[in-house]
């Protein structure tokens, strides 16, 4: 009677240890792979990040409208545009702001932005002549912030690093409005961004 041939145990360990050693290096082009992944949805988030802050400060100067706004108590006016007042960077009103359910406020809007540590926030209110009980929207808008600077281009072609310009009448300081305004981001990771801005009318 022949004897049938099968495998040695040699030859069965010798087989253990390639598959071992193909799921090693298998297991380890998946680590790489999703380790490059998870990299690549971070830099994408972050890209995602810092374009929509650029974004908002880009809509928010191009839709600035000459409206000024009451302060929360007694009887001041804030300008329709100022800079570097009570820690805020840039305080403005805008327009365009979309009032499809029919709500009982108007489609403008006051924006503030300010630094909070290393954090740039943007503070909306629905209302333009807010009280202290009106609510106050604040979103933290890019992260890892350096410095967030903004000068103005006034209507004599100078360059101004606060607005209302010193130059410009009191009558006149609540609706001026510059010709052009340039701010620039510095992040830990992109650097300096800067965009300059044209503003309407």
């Amino acid at each position: 009677m022949k004897r049938g041939h099968g495998f040695t145990l040699i030859e069965l360990l010798v087989a253990v240890v390639l598959l071992a050693i193909l799921g090693a290096l298998a297991f380890g082009s998946y680590r790489n792979a999703r380790q490059q992944s998870d990299v690549l949805e971070s830099v994408a988030g972050r890209v995602r990040e810092v374009q929509t802050a650029v974004g908002l400060l880009v809509s928010d100067l191009q839709q600035l409208q000459p409206r000024p706004a009451r302060e929360l108590l007694g009887d001041g006016v804030r300008p329709a545009l100022r800079s570097g007042t009570n820690g805020q960077l840039l305080e403005l009103t805008r327009g365009g702001y979309p009032n499809g359910a029919g709500l009982p406020r108007g489609t403008l809007q006051r924006v503030n932005y300010r630094l909070e540590g290393t954090t740039l926030i943007r503070e909306t209110t629905a209302v333009i002549d807010a009280t202290p009980s009106t609510p106050l929207l604040k979103r933290e808008l890019l992260h890892r912030v350096k410095s967030f600077t903004v000068r103005f281009l006034s209507t004599t072609h100078a360059w101004q690093d606060n607005w209302p310009a010193l130059d410009t009448p009191p009558e006149q300081q609540g609706h001026t409005r510059p010709l052009a305004v340039e701010f620039t981001l510095e992040t830990e990771d992109f650097g300096r961004l800067t965009r300059l801005v044209e503003v309407p009318g």
